[in-house]
């Protein structure tokens, strides 16, 4: 097989006028902040079948192959520099780009007689690079080339210029309609880029100002069709962008960000008063229409609404609209009210409540007189302030769960197109208990005990004071759990009267117990 090495290429001269050497050799490079991407270290190896050590082909094809490409040489024939424009002529042109080869023919200076190549470090301008280099029997460099002069390559070769591209597609997020957002999400580029322009255009035409990823489609670019243009940009690389577009734009649509609501009673001779409803974005007019029972109110079109006989029985709403240039109409609907009713049923007379708070007492609710005469009362019962259940009968028969509570009645008077009116009447006192005393009596020579026991519905042992009388002598002592016991001595023989007065709670009632026990004789 044929081994083509590239001849080594030697500089006859270097025109300062249109180059300045901005460091020479590895080690002051490396110094100055400029590299050589590890060449120094790998110099001693062929790349394309390239001669080592300084040589500008070596090192152009070991940073070529640095940037992702194969160590094989893409072309048959001569490595020389002057052939690599020759040979790659489909890639070559006037256009400098970072990581594409600088290439000169023979005797273009700097290139000797078997041309020259080096690598595009930095594009400062269309006249203006930075390159990096090596050379045949000289010294690695980097080099600021100006165009002036004769100095400038004779072209440049692209085998895999870095360009920013990418990585993640930009794209506008929301739908384009008058007034709804739209932005830009600028993607992920790589290299991160030091810029990323943005431009809207409607129907290809730039909108004035609209460089920014944020965008609120405004009443002129209805029906256009928006594009953003997003440049990413890094000096020295080839600018990446994308465009971008949307569907016609669409009409806005208000959004209520507040419903309106009716205030006011719905009965004859009130007025209903409309809230204001709130949108987004605020339109440029808005209308008010009254309904009754989903029927336009002829005239009804104002904040407010003043109810008549002819609404009796009839459900109010109120319906707003927003309009604007650009822009659907769009409606907000107020709930509807109760049925409209006539004046509320009045009272002419107190309502009462009859009978003692005592357990197993019948209690009576009668309502008072009203206007108009002929409205139904309706009853409730309450135990401190909470419904009884199934209590709604006009008598109410007294329980044990409301011993020591608060019991009242609910009466509410309706009638047909009337508002309905509630009274709450109270009973005149909390709930009481009856108790039961139970008397038992022993005696001896001696002594008589007696013992009482007191129960009572609702309350079943009580405490509280209580007098013992036995023939004639009186004992005092508490009622503890609804138990006590008396011990009288000294009494003379014979049959002695008993008298229990039990002094009761605030729940339970006094009660008095007599009985009788007989003194035995000594004999």
């Amino acid at each position: 097989m044929l081994l083509l090495l590239a001849m080594p290429t030697t500089v006859d001269r270097i025109s300062l006028a249109t180059s300045t050497y901005l460091c020479s050799g590895y080690a002051s490079c490396q110094a100055a902040g400029y590299g050589n991407a590890g060449y120094r270290q790998a110099s001693s190896t062929a790349y394309w079948r390239m001669y080592v050590g300084h040589n500008c082909t070596n090192y152009g094809a070991y940073r070529l192959i640095q940037s992702g490409m194969p160590d094989v040489r893409p072309w048959e024939g001569s490595g020389n520099a002057s052939n690599w424009g020759v040979a790659m002529a489909s890639i070559t042109d006037q256009t400098p780009t970072v990581g594409s080869v600088a290439w000169y023919k023979p005797h273009v200076t700097p290139a000797g007689a078997n041309g020259h190549v080096a690598i595009v470090e930095q594009v400062i301008s269309d006249t203006e690079i930075i390159v990096s280099e090596d050379y045949w029997g000289g010294d690695f460099h980097w080099r600021r080339v100006t165009k002036s002069g004769g100095g400038w390559p004779t072209g440049f070769i692209h085998f895999n210029d870095r360009v920013v591209v990418p990585t993640t597609a930009p794209a506008i997020v929301g739908s384009a309609a008058v007034g709804a957002p739209l932005e830009v999400a600028a993607g992920a580029w790589t290299p991160t880029p030091t810029s990323v322009t943005i431009r809207w255009l409607a129907d290809g035409a730039a909108i004035p100002g609209a460089t920014t990823p944020a965008y609120v489609p405004t009443p002129s670019v209805k029906g256009k069709t928006l594009t953003a243009e997003v440049t990413a940009e890094l000096s020295g690389y080839a600018a990446g962008r994308a465009v971008l577009a949307t569907a016609p734009v669409a009409p806005g649509a208000f959004q209520p960000t507040e419903l309106p609501t009716i205030q006011g009673v719905a009965e004859v001779g009130q007025t209903l008063t409309l809230t204001t409803s709130s949108w987004s974005p605020q339109p440029a007019k808005v209308t008010t229409q009254w309904y009754a029972d989903g029927v336009a109110l002829p005239g009804a079109t104002g904040a407010s609404l003043v109810l008549t006989r002819e609404q009796i029985d009839r459900r109010i709403s109120a319906r707003t609209t927003a309009s604007a240039s650009g822009y659907r109409k769009s409606t907000s609907t107020a709930p509807e009210t109760t049925p409209v009713l006539a004046k509320p049923v009045a009272t002419t007379s107190p309502s009462q409540v009859k009978g003692t708070p005592q357990v197993g007492s019948r209690l009576v609710a009668r309502a008072g007189s009203v206007r108009p005469s002929d409205a139904s009362a309706t009853f409730a019962w309450l135990r401190d302030g909470r419904r009884i259940a199934k209590a709604t009968n006009p008598t109410y028969t007294v329980r044990r769960a409301d011993v020591g509570r608060a019991l009242s009645v609910q009466i509410t008077l309706t009638r047909r197109h009337y508002r309905s009116t509630t009274e709450s009447v109270a009973v005149s006192a909390p709930v009481t208990t009856v108790p039961e005393v139970k008397v038992r009596s022993d005696a001896t020579r001696k002594r008589v005990a007696v013992d009482v026991r007191v129960r009572a519905p609702g309350a079943s042992r009580p405490d509280g004071a209580m007098t013992v009388s036995v023939g004639g002598r009186t004992v005092e002592v508490q009622l503890v759990a609804g138990t006590a016991r008396v011990v009288v001595r000294g009494l003379r023989p014979g049959k002695k009267p008993v008298v229990v007065r039990y002094a009761g709670t605030d729940v339970v009632r006094p009660a008095v117990a007599r009985s009788s026990v007989r003194v035995p004789s000594r004999g």
